[in-house]
């Protein structure tokens, strides 16, 4: 069984794409820094303790501004 589960994955990020790439950018900052924001990890690899940030809501997706012109969109 995986863990966290995809179900409580999904009820904090709405979609899949955005959830892997939040979990996917939190890891890198894991692996290079080590800057963990929850005091006891289940997973031993940044990507799983990416996950379980998400899971109990400590790391959140931040909306973007769509009305925003970014610099490498000029």
């Amino acid at each position: 069984m995986l863990y966290p589960s995809v179900d409580k994955l999904k009820s904090r990020i709405d979609s899949k794409y955005s959830l892997v790439a939040l979990a996917s950018k939190r890891a890198r900052q894991l692996h290079e820094n080590g800057d963990d924001k929850l005091s006891k990890y289940t997973s031993a690899k940044p990507v799983g303790k990416a996950l379980e940030e998400i899971a109990e809501g400590v790391l959140t997706q931040v909306r973007q501004d769509e009305a925003a012109i970014y610099e490498d969109e000029i």
